[in-house]
């Protein structure tokens, strides 16, 4: 049995130490002792630290709470190194430059997003329920609003493809060692002929969403902002242009098409994928 560490009381006069009641919190707002509603409580997310008990700790068990203080920072220290295991967040499909809103509801991810939060790197994958994607998109947070019940949602978006090499789990959630991924440039006649489809496809792609219905690209606007400027110079990203992940955002595809031209790692092979696919949905469209 671990000393407390960051003792908080509740209001039905119970002390617990902060992770400890957060994590049982996560499942039911009740107090895991008393089971009296802490709903209020959960809601204000006023977890003030118990002094007296602090200082009952601090003084006759010095050593031990300085062991239980090493602890923590091993543990928080292990967490955010993202070199060695990333929290993959199995749900939906994101794209590098594009907003990702999530709604966050289950305890593993509720767990999994406020560490992300406390280590500071606020980031996180994402893959695609596929049985646990081989690739997927990093995300990076940009705020988190708290419901009263415990329930959070999550404005992210995304910075960077990765591929997984091994899964993990840790504490109910996916992990998995990721290599990033980028895009290989090229030079000479090749990097001439990339500029051209580049700008190419970019007009396509320009004309298709002009030539949709008001309704629809409001709809899209509102949800995925305007279609991005064609880049000036396409190998400047190591992703890639970001009207290209908007574009594969919004188009009606299915999320196995997503998931292939997310995994390429040459604009160029991107650039035929996205020309085919806008083709195919300028044709099909009733006249």
């Amino acid at each position: 049995m671990r000393l407390f560490y960051e003792p908080v009381t509740t209001p039905c006069g119970h002390t617990f130490c902060l992770k400890c009641l957060e994590r049982c919190l996560d499942h039911n707002p009740n107090c895991p002792l008393c089971k009296e509603n802490l709903s209020e409580y959960l809601a204000t997310r006023a977890y003030n630290k118990t002094l007296l008990m602090e200082e009952l700790l601090q003084r006759y068990f010095c050593d031990e709470l300085a062991e239980r203080q090493k602890v923590h920072e091993e543990e928080m220290k292990e967490l955010s190194n993202l070199n060695q295991e990333v929290p993959i967040f199995v749900c939906t499909m994101a794209f590098p430059t594009i907003p990702c809103p999530l709604h966050v509801f289950e305890p593993r991810y509720r767990l999994m997003i406020r560490r992300s939060m406390e280590t500071g790197t606020k980031q996180f994958g994402m893959c695609v329920i596929n049985r646990f994607a081989d690739h997927g998109c990093m995300l990076e947070v940009r705020d988190v609003k708290f419901f009263p019940d415990g329930r959070s949602v999550v404005d992210t978006i995304g910075i960077a493809c990765f591929k997984v090499l091994s899964h993990g789990q840790r504490d109910g959630y996916h992990t998995a060692k990721i290599e990033y991924l980028e895009d290989k440039k090229v030079e000479g006649e090749e990097l001439t002929e990339l500029l051209k489809l580049h700008d190419s496809v970019y007009d396509q792609a320009l004309g298709w969403f002009t030539s949709l219905k008001d309704d629809m690209k409001n709809q899209i606007i509102s949800h995925f902002g305007q279609l991005p400027v064609k880049d000036s110079d396409p190998q400047g990203n190591p992703n890639g242009p970001a009207w290209c992940w908007w574009l594969l955002a919004v188009l009606p595809l299915e999320n196995k098409a997503q998931l292939t031209i997310l995994a390429m790692n040459a604009l160029k092979d991107r650039l035929v994928a996205i020309r085919r696919v806008l083709i195919f949905v300028t044709r099909k469209r009733p006249r």
